[in-house]
């Protein structure tokens, strides 16, 4: 039975595309900032051939790479979380969703304050942490919804569990996101739990994201009604608005997340196991945190011998990320236009280098033909050596 495990580094980037200073991103590469950092050793990675993709300039190069590789380009406008996922899955992104680096315009504001039945704070780009620093103590006297948002397309929701119910927050979410639609449908609204005192305010793993549904079919949808099985971990679900997702699973954190997808490789399933590690993107590349995410980068690596053991016969490992998020870039700690990387692993993958692609839709193509798909509504080509 012939099953595909594509896990996505969320924000591995391997180096600025041609195109990252229209994106504000000259010179971001975050395998090179996590490469300088004491952390950064990736043995299995390297036999793997991570430092053999074009363009990698760290690491050493692995002589007989035991996984077919690729540098994969983003085609869609943008450099989000929502829209590389989407690409993977074989959506191109032809306009990039909404962006507010002044807040949203007063109307947007007044129509969430009316749903609700409370007003709102802060309504600028802030960091997730700051933002309670600055913003928890007023919240907290009176009631009023943090709102902020970031370089990327997203309306964000903070709110301390003990003035704000966990689930009362997870209302006011999809309020928020039913009616951020059209000229205004950012790419997510996320809740964002916090606890503590004031002075000691802390995120929790609460959060949730609500995302827009796909504009086109992705590969989920296909294979789902090709009565396959697609089986999300992380926030896979969310990315997708659930489109296409038969079963999944949240987690709270990396280390919950492999041994989940460890847990589901060792069960029968029939179709793709698509799984998103977060913490690189969420706890290390947002915060500058180099040797935080080299630290991560190695944990996963050595987890890397465990996931391959429980692989069967017909399984194929695909690796990638969906957008950068430099720990070094110290101009921004926002997402950043970068290159992915491509790792397939397989006993039945040819082991080859492809260069650059033109696209992260390759994936889809390639997951579909390896799952023999004959419907092809996606963008993207097959990344198959026949």
């Amino acid at each position: 039975m012939k099953r595909v495990i594509l896990i996505v580094l969320d924000s591995f980037g391997i180096g600025e595309m041609p195109d990252a200073s229209q994106y504000g991103d000259k010179g971001t590469n975050t395998i090179g900032s996590c490469a300088k950092s004491k952390y950064f050793h990736l043995p299995n990675l390297k036999k793997m051939g991570l430092f053999n993709i074009e363009g990698v300039s760290v690491g050493e190069k692995e002589e007989n790479p035991s996984a077919l590789v690729a540098r994969m380009t983003e085609a869609s406008k943008g450099k989000d979380t929502t829209i590389g996922h989407w690409e993977i899955a074989g959506v191109i992104s032809d306009k990039p969703l909404p962006t507010y680096p002044n807040g949203f315009p007063k109307d947007v504001i007044e129509r969430f304050e009316a749903l609700t039945g409370r007003g709102v704070l802060c309504n600028k780009p802030y960091s997730g942490t700051e933002v309670i620093k600055d913003y928890g103590k007023e919240h907290m006297e009176t009631g009023k919804l943090i709102v902020y948002t970031s370089a990327d397309s997203v309306f964000q929701i903070a709110a301390h569990e003990d003035i704000v119910p966990v689930e009362t927050l997870y209302e006011y979410c999809q309020m928020a996101r039913d009616m951020l639609q059209g000229e205004h449908g950012v790419g997510r609204v996320i809740a964002r739990p916090f606890v503590g005192g004031v002075g000691n305010f802390t995120r929790t793993p609460n959060r949730h994201d609500y995302s827009l549904v796909p504009p086109k079919k992705t590969m989920l949808d296909i294979l789902k009604e090709q009565g396959k099985d697609v089986i999300g971990v992380g926030k896979i679900k969310d990315i997708f608005a659930g489109s296409g997702i038969t079963e999944y699973t949240y987690t709270k954190g990396n280390a919950e997340g492999i041994e989940k997808t460890i847990s589901y490789m060792k069960q029968d399933f029939d179709g793709l196991l698509f799984v998103n590690l977060v913490d690189y993107d969420m706890l290390y590349g947002h915060r500058n945190d180099i040797d935080g995410y080299a630290k991560a980068l190695a944990y996963f690596d050595e987890k890397l011998p465990e996931i391959i053991d429980v692989m069967q016969e017909e399984d194929v490992l695909m690796i990638t990320a969906d957008h950068g998020c430099d720990p070094g870039y110290v101009v921004s700690t926002d997402h950043s236009r970068e290159f992915t990387p491509f790792l397939m692993y397989g006993k039945n993958v040819k082991q080859d280098n492809l260069g650059t692609r033109e696209t992260f839709s390759d994936i889809a193509a390639t997951v579909l033909d390896y799952l023999q798909i004959e419907i092809r509504e996606t963008a993207g080509n097959s990344m198959l050596c026949k």
